[in-house]
């Protein structure tokens, strides 16, 4: 397989060994895109910006539906488009919203089972927010009445932002204020209702559940083979329940053996194939840490194990264990039962600590990142600011040890083992870039849903609590950003290798927002047992559903095809940028001023005209070619070999 550095580190990677590909030459691009303002997925992005509509895609509009005979005339004009099953739950008039960057704004504001939707109609055009309720992780109750009798709510959000507003006291002391309705719908898990995900039921020409299949995407990697098998240990979730029922492990390695393996890993999570080099047939394998505990204890299965998964790799004599932990935890868990595997008890392994830190210092990071760039930016100490949220030197060690991963597998032709304390927090960030790393099918955009589906959501990332879908504890000690870092790394990539994608920024950025927004069931449930026993694909919709059936709002036009081209960026912190067209994309001030999106609709359009006149050039010259042929029966015939192109 051929490597791609990018341009910044050709220099310091073994040259001779290594072609950078196009896409690493161009890796000089600034263009940042912001898409609070573009098309959008139903009502998962809202702006804090002057607009006219709800900013629906036009393929999921469906007509208003009737309003109640509360709602006063002037909010019929307003365009409010509901969702099916979307139902309207309140309205209050005389609202004022104070938006940080235009000031106090006088409207109205109306709450469905789905959304909050104010309007100011004072200002032309009209202001309109539109607030996913999944997006609000606490309301707040701001003093008591003002002297003017208004009553101040704070809405304190999950992507970035923080809301206020303020309205009359209610003169009826027995009614609810809206904001108390809000707040039943806003966290239904806590208030014994559902999720609107089990309400939404859009149809899309494309059913986004079919996207992945596990024993599809082993095939597609050449498993089963003579060293590897797919085993149903753990078809009934008996084996470890966090884990998907298809597994690929060693061949030599029975299923009696595995039960023994599970006993001796945390939460049972045995080391599984995530991902084979086509070529060399080094793996990346997943688990969790070993039971070693303060007295050393040891397991010949687990050994046996690790000793079968380096045997499967004729190239290498070695393994490679990443522990995703400073080595400071890792010794801490085993007062815990936990641990790290000795060199001394696993022949021929070497072990190695990548010292990234746990969900509660990620939590935090992103707390400070939060006070440093929402609502406005301390511009004469951002870089020091930024600087003390640790958040790129987080992204940096994430990056680092994936790229270490990447290295060991594609040059080291190793085979590598990869956990943290559990296994579906820091493995699953590790794992994933790796495979996108080394791997093009999953730098496009089907690959890349089928990476999340796998990595992420078939091996148990607690989606659920990490997020905490419609649940009011937001003081709730699992709650973490540990996919969002993901994500951000991924838009990282694509700065270094803007043409080696096929998805865009806005496809990053719909991910997240509908990560919060409980819209689908994608990111519904902790595991692969509870979305079966949720009847998560029965009863919800994909967002994979969406994406798919408008698939040119999600394309990059520069993406080239290198599909067997390894990246290897470079992850020193002078490399990395702060993600504006994510985390602060709510500024006006800081979007950029020609709409990129736009832009990229026309290079797409004009790639497909140009594409489609080079196949009419090769189909003409193949024609001519063959007439010449049969007006010369005696001449030799001469082959053409179709001309590949990337325009």
């Amino acid at each position: 397989m051929e490597k791609s550095g990018s341009i910044d580190s050709l220099g310091s990677k073994r040259s001779s060994s290594r072609q950078p590909s196009v896409d690493s030459l161009s890796s000089a691009s600034t263009s940042r895109s912001d898409r609070s303002a573009q098309a959008k997925p139903p009502s998962a992005m809202s702006s804090d910006s002057v607009s006219t509509s709800t900013e629906l895609s036009p393929e999921l509009r469906v007509k208003p539906k009737t309003l109640s005979k509360k709602v006063p005339r002037d909010l019929d004009k307003e365009e409010l488009q509901l969702l099916p099953n979307e139902k309207v739950q309140d309205m209050a008039q005389d609202v004022t919203y104070f938006c940080p960057f235009i000031g106090a704004l006088r409207g109205t504001v109306m709450v469905t089972n789905y959304r909050l939707f104010f309007k100011c109609m004072d200002r032309e055009p009209a202001f309109v927010l539109d607030l996913p309720l999944g997006v609000v992780s606490r309301v707040e109750k701001i003093g008591g009445a003002s002297s003017r009798g208004d009553v101040s709510y704070g809405l304190v959000c999950k992507d970035m932002r923080n809301l206020r507003f303020a309205h009359k006291q209610m003169e009826d002391t027995l009614r609810k204020s809206i904001f108390e309705v809000l707040i039943k719908f806003a966290f239904p898990v806590s208030n014994g209702l559902q999720i609107f995900a089990f309400e939404y039921g859009q149809v899309f020409p494309v059913n986004g559940w079919k996207v992945y299949d596990a024993v599809s995407e082993y095939k597609r990697q050449g498993i089963p083979n003579e060293s590897w098998r797919i085993t149903k240990v753990n078809d009934h979730y008996e084996v470890c329940d966090t884990y998907p029922s298809t597994l690929a492990v060693p061949v030599n390695i029975p299923d009696e053996e595995l039960k023994r393996v599970a006993a001796f890993r945390a939460k049972g999570r045995i080391p599984v194939l995530s991902w084979i080099h086509p070529e060399s047939q080094a793996t990346v394998t997943r688990c969790s840490q070993p039971m070693v505990g303060v007295n050393g204890k040891r397991s010949k299965e687990d050994e046996k194990y690790l000793q079968a998964i380096m045997d499967a790799n004729a190239q290498s004599h070695k393994l490679f264990i990443f522990d995703a932990r400073p080595s400071v935890n890792a010794a801490a868990n085993k007062m815990k039962g936990g641990g790290y595997e000795s060199e001394d008890a696993y022949q021929n392994a070497e072990l190695v600590f990548l010292d990234i830190h746990n969900i509660h210092v990620m939590r935090e990071s992103l707390r400070k990142l939060k006070d440093v760039v929402y609502p406005n930016i301390e511009d004469s100490h951002w870089l020091s600011n930024l600087e003390s949220t640790h958040w790129l030197e987080h992204i940096k060690l994430i990056l680092a040890g994936a790229l270490r991963i990447t290295d060991k597998v594609e040059s080291g032709k190793t085979s590598v083992v990869v956990h943290c304390s559990d296994g579906w927090d820091r493995t699953g960030q590790l794992t994933s870039l790796s495979m996108l790393m080394l791997d093009g099918y999953y730098r496009t955009i089907h690959g890349f849903e089928v990476l999340l589906e796998k990595e992420w959501l078939s091996f148990g990332h607690r989606f659920q609590l990490r997020i905490g879908h419609g649940d009011k504890n937001h003081t709730d000690a699992d709650r973490s950003p540990v996919f969002i870092q993901f994500i951000d790394c991924v838009w990282q990539l694509t700065r270094q290798f803007p043409a080696a994608f096929e998805f865009n920024e806005y496809f990053l950025v719909t991910i997240l927002d509908h990560l919060y927004s409980c819209l689908f069931g994608t990111f519904l449930c902790n595991s692969e047992q509870q979305r079966l026993k949720e009847e998560i694909p029965k009863r919800t919709v994909s967002l994979w559903s969406y994406i798919n059936s408008q698939l040119e709002e999600f394309t990059n036009p520069l993406y080239v095809n290198y599909s067997n081209h390894v990246l290897f960026p470079v992850v020193s912190l002078r490399h990395l940028e702060l993600w504006v067209g994510y985390y602060i994309r709510w500024n006006p001030r800081m979007r950029p001023q020609e709409p990129v999106h736009q832009r990229y609709k026309e290079l797409l359009a004009k790639r497909a005209e140009l594409q489609k006149r080079v196949d009419e050039l090769q189909r003409e010259v193949t024609n001519r070619s063959a007439s010449s042929s049969s007006d010369q029966p005696g001449s030799p015939t001469r082959s053409i070999t179709p001309v590949q192109t990337f325009v």
